[in-house]
């Protein structure tokens, strides 16, 4: 798998443009803040659909990488499922390192 993505979401978080939870990304996709969301592949199928259903709605392009405890150790924290990105530049930088 290419980390490389996983190291630039931990500078993503840094910079204060990373929100996780699955209640804080909806709510981020409703209000229109968040670019892209990355769900981890161990999610569950009630959580999955919940959120995709959501990003379809209000077109919000979503991926499926890694898994929870590889994206919470690329955060500096616990398991993490559910992540959306509030900048648009850091979403087509990730989006871009995420397809190399």
């Amino acid at each position: 798998m290419n980390q490389d993505w996983l190291s630039f979401l931990g500078l993503a978080l840094r910079a204060g443009s990373v929100i996780t939870g699955e209640e804080q990304v909806v709510q981020g996709i409703r209000n229109k803040k968040v670019y892209l969301v990355i769900l981890a592949e161990d999610i569950s199928h009630n959580t999955f659909k919940k959120v995709t259903d959501k990003c379809q709605t209000y077109k919000v392009e979503y991926t499926r990488r890694a898994t929870s405890e590889e994206i919470g150790q690329a955060l500096g924290k616990s398991f993490r499922k559910v992540i959306g990105i509030t900048n648009a530049k850091f979403a087509v930088t990730l989006k871009n390192k995420m397809n190399k």
